[in-house]
């Protein structure tokens, strides 16, 4: 039986995480609609998915919880950033923003998990860098989009070093996955009314339903669920140094399903390479 190291696997669950780039470009609802849908629906499913396993436990400390939750908020602010990026400018665009993550986990893990900087990955996290400089200084007309992406990116490299720590004190990584959902959804409803009424939570419309189903199942209940397990094995930086591929897939994505090379400049593409190239640099020394 072919067993996969985590490395790879994680590289194969990055793919996964890509589709949900598409899925928010077709999907009609708002950016913070969506998220609070994505997050209700997914935490619903794994309720009931641990009732029906009894393999793990919904209800764990009060303290626990409430930093879940908290854990949570961050996820749902990275995901109303993540979609609203796309919807303010692109898919590619997006996801080269969200490439960010690396730079700012050079920085999050070490003083979250109070351990020495490591040079390699500041200096990894400042080729990205260089690439999304690239891509700013001359997609002008996508600029806030990419500036919503990078914030997004910083929070993203938050949450995996935090759930990094909960599973390695033995929590399951389906209790975990719950109760993030739970804070994720609260996040993403405080942010929508700053932007639109409540009554537009309930706009859906042609195959809306079909979308979220498969963000809910396949890219948020696997995926996610999948991802905290594999962070037993991974370190955050590694983790999120290995979504930074999520552009490759997303930039294939965006130009055979929406076209949007028709919008991007040369330099786009010379600012995208400079972050694969951290990311094979980073596989070549690990």
């Amino acid at each position: 039986m072919l067993v996969l190291s985590p490395t790879v696997q994680m590289h194969l669950l990055v793919f996964v995480f890509a589709v949900t780039g598409v899925l928010g470009h077709w999907l009609t609802l708002s950016a913070t609609s969506l998220v609070a849908w994505r997050t209700f629906l997914a935490m619903i499913a794994m309720a009931l998915w641990i009732m029906i396993r009894k393999k793990a436990s919904i209800w764990i400390s009060p303290k626990l919880v409430m930093q879940l939750i908290g854990t949570g908020l961050i996820v749902g602010s990275h995901w109303v950033m993540f979609y609203a990026s796309i919807k303010v400018a692109n898919l590619s665009i997006c996801l080269a923003g969200m490439a960010s993550i690396s730079f700012f986990t050079a920085f999050t893990d070490p003083i979250i998990n109070r351990r020495k900087i490591s040079r390699n990955e500041v200096l990894l996290g400042m080729l990205v860098a260089c690439g999304l400089a690239l891509i700013a200084g001359f997609e002008r007309t996508h600029l806030l989009g990419l500036a919503i992406a990078i914030g997004g990116g910083f929070l993203a490299a938050i949450f995996p070093t935090l759930n990094r720590k909960f599973i390695l004190t033995g929590l399951p990584a389906d209790t975990i996955f719950t109760w993030e959902m739970l804070g994720a959804c609260v996040a993403a409803l405080l942010f929508h009314p700053f932007f639109f009424s409540y009554a537009t939570l309930i706009e859906w419309h042609g195959l809306d339903w079909l979308w979220m189903a498969i963000l809910v199942l396949l890219c948020t209940v696997f995926a996610i669920a999948y991802h905290i397990r594999l962070l037993s094995k991974l370190t955050a930086y590694a983790s999120n140094l290995a979504m930074n591929f999520e552009p490759v897939h997303g930039i294939i994505f965006g130009a055979i399903l929406f076209h949007d090379y028709q919008s991007l400049q040369p330099t786009f593409y010379l600012g995208a390479f400079t972050i694969f190239l951290a990311n094979f640099l980073h596989l070549r020394h690990s």
